[in-house]
């Protein structure tokens, strides 16, 4: 696919290339019907600005974007921290954003990307969609999912066996003697989250166990401990015994104030978290966890991203890991 330059803007629109350049760069300089010719012309052809014409004519940027859902979970950091190590030995930089599980934050952040033309992409998506992205593959532009798999084959993708994090979190609950399990994450737009719901729903009802199922729209501290104290409000019969959330900072927020309740961790509740973060063994009880290898998924997901920018045979389109369960005082076992 050719690129449109900004020639072809300038004589769509009737105006010179320096008007097309004020227009984008100092639109206080350009009056307001040139200027809507401008934008006229650059939805028609589908101009993207280019902010580094200097890498644009050398043909690379030697940076890659890379959008993650959200940078304060220490399982995103060191995914961050995999890509970049492996990126930067091969001279390439990594810029990062943070999408905060918003579809509109990430939408900028990779039109972001695109305006910078960046030499590829890795995202770790916040909705089911992968439209967005086909604009990237249309200019050739590599994508490489992150914690997340293409099901339709169309893009290369890193990820992890969340179907099996919910198995082997709920068997241990079972196995430590819980009959009333509730999984506790959201939110359900996140496949991650998804497949821990099913891993976990499965598990439990095959053991003929209670279920029950609290979706959040995040998972944080501050949200476990607002559930920990409405968990201590009910009543013996209606609280769960064994309690799986969606990541570590659910989990520790929960054990934080179910404990402050005077409720036995894990005598009368076992909690389980998700990522195995480096404060979930120094809680005050040490978390039981299902550990992602979070620094060998970005690692991975850059050495993918590298292999298609310097196209090498046999390289595998998808890789997937799996879990494993780090049991701590937090559980019975």
């Amino acid at each position: 696919m050719v690129d449109v330059g900004i020639r072809e803007v300038a004589a769509l629109a009737g105006v010179s290339v320096s008007t097309v350049s004020n227009a984008l760069n100092r639109p206080e300089l350009v009056s307001r019907k040139a200027a809507a010719r401008v934008t006229e012309a650059i939805e028609t052809l589908g101009y993207v600005p280019n902010v580094a014409a200097r890498q644009l004519r050398a043909g690379r940027s030697n940076a890659i974007g890379m959008a993650v859902l959200n940078i304060t979970n220490p399982f995103f950091s060191d995914v961050v921290l995999g890509a970049e190590e492996v990126a930067e030995l091969a001279g390439y930089s990594v810029i990062v954003g943070n999408s905060y599980d918003s579809a509109e934050r990430e939408a900028r952040y990779l039109d972001l990307f695109e305006r910078q033309r960046l030499d590829g992409i890795l995202i770790a998506p916040v909705g089911e969609s992968l439209e967005m992205l086909d604009r990237f593959r249309r200019r050739d532009v590599p994508v490489v999912l992150v914690d997340r798999v293409d099901h339709d084959g169309v893009f290369p993708s890193i990820s992890l066996d969340d179907v099996l994090g919910g198995v082997l979190a709920t068997t241990h609950l079972l196995e430590g003697g819980a009959r009333h399990i509730a999984f506790i994450g959201g939110p359900m737009r996140v496949s991650q989250m998804k497949e821990r719901l099913e891993g976990a729903r499965r598990t439990v009802e095959a053991a003929g166990a209670r279920f029950t199922f609290i979706e959040t729209e995040t998972l944080n501290p501050q949200l476990g401990r607002e559930l920990g104290d409405r968990i201590a409000a009910l009543p013996l019969e209606d609280r769960p015994d064994g309690i799986f959330a969606g990541n570590d900072h659910l989990a520790l927020g929960i054990l934080q104030r179910l404990i402050g309740h005077g409720i036995s961790v894990p005598g009368e509740v076992s909690i389980i978290g998700y990522d195995d973060i480096d404060f979930a063994g120094a809680a005050v009880v040490p978390l039981t966890s299902v550990r992602q290898p979070s620094h060998d998924i970005g690692g991975h997901a850059a050495k993918l991203l590298l292999q298609q920018l310097a196209p090498v045979e046999g390289f595998s389109l998808r890789t997937r890991f799996e879990p494993v369960l780090v049991p701590r005082q937090s559980t019975r076992h």
